[in-house]
């Protein structure tokens, strides 16, 4: 109650000394011309805190609102290229300004800009750069906290980002990437006080960048640039915790900056199902979302992890310019999983029902290894060199029960099946890169080769026993085999391009693609021999030694405008793919060739700043996997049979995507909207019969007709108020999919529908209190042809609420809670999930170290349930899922840079 009366008070009184303002005007340059994205920006007087800040419009109008204690603030006016605007006045209700003209910056570069204080936000040609010094923030917070105070940027609880409304792929520190291509390391581990900007740009790849090709527009590229003083030094992190149940957490993390060079190392070790390095400031390293773990994919389990890996960049300079970048994982994962699955299968004219358990045991050791070296021989000639190696080397133990009961729920068959499995695989690709720019006008040359080999090697002793109900007597049947299985895969591509000047942003692109894809299986089982332990017998019918090869063909010419307003790209030419598959044990081949339209084409409409329209349509092939086009049988499970068909042809994609998006900055509000359908013909769907005995045998074929769409609108809006900010995100998201397949070799149609709203609400005081409830609701329905009587509909429900208090000094106390409701779940199914976790953290030793004790799962009700909806089928499972525990853990970070810069007047320091 105390605590209440106290918000209450800071409420009521900074409401009551503040001041609402609105100031308008009108920015153009020295003859008249409105200047578009030029940034407003007020500052407090007394001591050059960031009040609030505006863009101007098209027309070069502004409006500044916002509210203010301070009785005179400083407004800034600055545009890249332009001598800055400065001037005082005096705070109140409304402030109408006479137009401000703009002087060319002498001596002015294109697009750098000097000015005398930092601009919260500027906007450039293609990048929207934040200031971070001008976003308040903890004293010790880290990059996820200092981006959730940026206009137009939403962080989710998994550490996901976007930027109005466009997902971020890449985090970049000084233009080079922090741990190869996971966001969350950097998001989670740099500090903001060694942070100077933050860029954000179209993603690009290094040949778009070099060629100045505009990039993706769908996805976003962040950039971080640490300060110049805290270029040179290092900081660090480790932790160590201990809990009940034998629960234990041990991670550190070691960067060091020294101009061009950069140098991080990490090593973790846990048990409580995370990475280790994605580390949450107030919760740590537990998963934040009820029903799921974040460690392992999908299936559930519980992991122990144990990882250690660095990460090296540096650039020399002098007759030619030189990157090296490298990295290197390693990673050990213990995982115990236990599901149970109830399925409803629908048939033409009647259902049955499969049950069943599996618990499995994985131990896995992995390597990771990426290395990138390019040279630039001069500026206009780049070779870019990348090779990339993964290996993996594990043994998984399985166990598995399963049933099948008819209609009326009679026991028709029942399984008991072991798998002792050694796994391998290796894969390592190279990526060559050359391009030859010929002028400035965007003409090149450009020429890349890839090549992929892959192998994987399984050694499976495998043992089922089967019961099967014939003529009201009991079959039983047993398989004891030795699996020798064998994959490999080599793939290589080569790409040549031209691109040529027509006219100022438009260009003729010619250029050719070929793909080579060469796979092979060699799968021999050999049978027990009277029980003696010995596999010596090879059963031919279930062995294979098979070999397919495709190659694709794909000359196409594009014409391409590429304007600040306007992006016009068409690219159209022919897919020529030839498919020949071997079986060696039969001495059968089967080969075809199949020609198709390539087109790639797009318009995208650039409104003004921060608001756009485009639409695109493209086509393109996918080659059957080796497993569908293998005609040997799988019996792997006895109550599904599986065996492929050579004859597949490949499946040919038609995709139409259109996106809508603008954000206000004069009133931190934006609306986001996206549609997309796709159609796919020769689509590859499996073939199911169902015997009397309920056993399902499965082969593949193509089929014509296939849809699937969505459609997605998003709002947000955010108000601030001196120290206190809310605000709100709205969406709502829609699917639709029209599946063909066979039951029962009866052909079906199966549509499904999804249409997901959803809010999420945050209110803030700074350096106090931080509160965030969401809900999200998602309707699910499902029409079969084959079946009208079992059509079927559900509701599931997500409610969530996190709260952070920053009271008092030092004291750290978070709580998430997430609630999930299951809509229609089969018997013996909890529907409900309620995870709540808790975590007090003390910051002493001047901010240095962090005592902490958290519970994961407060109340012991998380469980992972989840239900899908298949074509012919609908299916409840449950699995094994990490449980409450309580912890310990003191945390200790430290850094030292090459020296202390004055403090940014964008911004507070603490």
């Amino acid at each position: 109650m105390k605590v209440f009366y106290i918000l209450a008070f800071l409420f009521i009184t900074g409401k009551a000394f503040s001041q609402d303002f609105e100031i308008t005007g009108k920015v153009v340059d020295e003859i008249g011309v409105p200047l578009e994205s030029a940034t407003i920006y007020l500052e407090k007087a007394a001591d050059s805190s960031l009040v609030t800040y505006t863009i101007s419009e098209k027309n070069g109008n502004f409006r500044l609102t916002g509210t203010t204690t301070a009785p005179k603030a400083n407004l800034y006016i600055s545009f890249a290229g332009y001598q800055s605007h400065r001037e005082t006045l005096e705070i109140k209700e409304q402030i109408e300004l006479p137009t401000i003209a703009l002087n060319i910056q002498d001596n002015e570069l294109e697009e750098v800009m000097v000015t005398a204080t930092r601009a919260p936000i500027t906007i450039k040609k293609d990048t929207l750069e934040f200031n971070a010094g001008s976003f308040s923030t903890r004293q010790d917070a880290n990059l996820e906290e200092l981006m959730k105070k940026l206009p137009g940027v939403e962080v989710d609880n998994q550490g996901n980002i976007t930027v109005n409304g466009r997902p971020v792929s890449r985090i970049l520190v000084n233009g080079e990437e922090f741990f190869g291509d996971d966001p969350k390391i950097a998001t989670k581990n740099l500090p903001k006080e060694i942070i100077d900007k933050i860029q954000v740009t179209d993603t690009k790849t290094r040949s778009e960048e070099f060629t100045g090709k505009p990039g993706d527009p769908e996805n976003k590229t962040v950039n971080i640039t640490i300060k110049e003083d805290k270029n040179k030094g290092y900081f660090a992190r480790a932790t160590a915790g201990g809990g009940t149940d034998d629960r234990y957490e041990l991670s550190g993390i070691g960067n060091y900056f020294k101009d061009d060079l950069r140098l991080s190392v990490l090593a973790s070790s846990n048990n409580i199902n995370t990475s280790g390095f994605s580390y949450d400031e107030v919760f740590g390293m537990m998963g934040r979302t009820a029903g799921r773990n974040v460690f392992g994919g999908g299936g559930g389990g519980i992991t122990k992890a144990e990882t250690a890996g660095f990460n090296f960049v540096n650039k020399w300079e002098e007759e030619k310019e030189i990157e090296l970048s490298a990295d290197y994982f390693f990673g050990r994962n213990d995982t115990e999983r236990r599901t149970i699955v109830a399925r409803e299968n629908i048939l033409p004219d009647s259902r049955f029902f499969t049950n069943s358990e599996e618990s499995s045991n994985l131990l896995n050791d992995s390597h990771r290894a990426n290395v990138r070296f390019e040279v630039e021989f001069d500026t206009l000639t780049r070779l870019n060199i990348n090779p990339r190696f993964n290996a993996n080397f594990g043994n998984s133990y399985r166990d598995r029960i399963a049933e099948s009961l008819d209609e009326d729920l009679n026991l028709i068959n029942s399984t008991t099946s072991s798998n002792n499995e050694e796994l391998e695989s290796a894969d390592f690709s190279n990526d060559i890169d050359f391009i030859k720019r010929f002028g400035s006008r965007g003409s090149y040359l450009q020429m890349e080769f890839e090549n992929d080999h892959s192998r994987q090697k399984n050694d499976n002793f495998y043992f089922s026993e089967s019961f099967f109900i014939e003529d009201g007597e009991e079959v039983v049947e047993i398989q004891d085999q030795y699996i020798d299985e064998d994959e490999t895969e080599n793939e290589y591509s080569f790409e040549v391009s031209k691109r040529s000047v027509l006219f100022d942003d438009f260009f003729l692109d010619i250029s050719y693609d070929f793909d080579y894809l060469k796979s092979t299986n060699k799968r021999y089982v050999y049978e027990a021999e009277n029980g003696d332990g010995d596999y010596n017998t090879l059963n031919d019918l279930l062995s294979s030694d098979f070999e397919v090869n495709s190659r694709r063909h794909t000359p196409n010419v594009g014409l391409n405008y590429e304007g600040d307003v306007w992006r016009i790209n068409t690219e159209v030419g022919l897919l020529h793919t030839s498919l020949d598959n071997t079986n060696f044990l039969e001495e059968t081949s089967f080969e075809n060739t199949y020609n198709n339209l390539f087109l790639d084409a797009g318009v995208r409409y650039e409104i003004e700043r921060s608001k756009s329209l485009s639409i695109d349509y493209s086509t393109n092939v996918d080659i059957p996997s080796i497993r569908q086009l293998q005609p040997v049988v799988d019996r792997t499970n006895p109550l599904n049979i599986i065996v492929g068909n050579p004859e597949l042809k490949p499946t040919y994609r038609q995709d139409i995507r259109l996106n809508y998006r603008n954000f206000d900055f004069a009133t931190r509000s934006g609306i986001f909207s996206y549609a997309n359908i796709g159609f796919s013909d020769n689509n590859v769907v499996p073939v199911t019969t169902v015997d009397e005995d309920l056993v399902r045998r499965t082969t593949y074929t193509n089929v014509d007709g296939a849809i699937n769409g969505n459609v997605g609108l998003f709002y947000n809006k955010q108000y601030k108020k001196e120290a206190r900010i809310f605000s709100y995100q709205a969406g709502l998201n829609s699917n639709y999919n029209k599946n063909i397949g066979f039951t029962n070799a009866v052909r079906y149609e199966a549509e499904r529908y999804s249409i997901s709203p959803r809010l999420r609400l945050t209110y803030e005081i700074e350096e106090l209190l931080s509160i965030e409830p969401n809900y999200e609701l998602t309707y699910n329905n499902t029409m079969y042809d084959i079946n009208p009587d079992r059509n079927e509909d559900f509701i599931n429900h997500s409610i969530g609420l996190q709260t952070t208090t920053y009271w008092p000094e030092n004291v750290v106390f978070g709580n998430d809670i997430s609630f999930n409701y299951f809509g229609n779940v089969s018997p013996g199914f909890d529907n409900t999930s309620l995870l709540w976790n808790m975590s007090l953290g003390y910051e002493f030793l001047k901010d240095k170290a962090t005592l902490k004790v958290k519970v994961y799962d407060l109340l012991d009700q998380n469980i992972d349930t989840r239900r899908v909806i298949g074509d012919d089928y609908i299916q409840d499972t449950s699995s094994l899922i990490l449980t409450r525990y309580a912890m310990l853990s003191f945390t200790y970070k430290l850094s030292n840079f090459g020296g202390s810069g004055p403090p940014d007047r964008g911004g507070r320091r603490f």
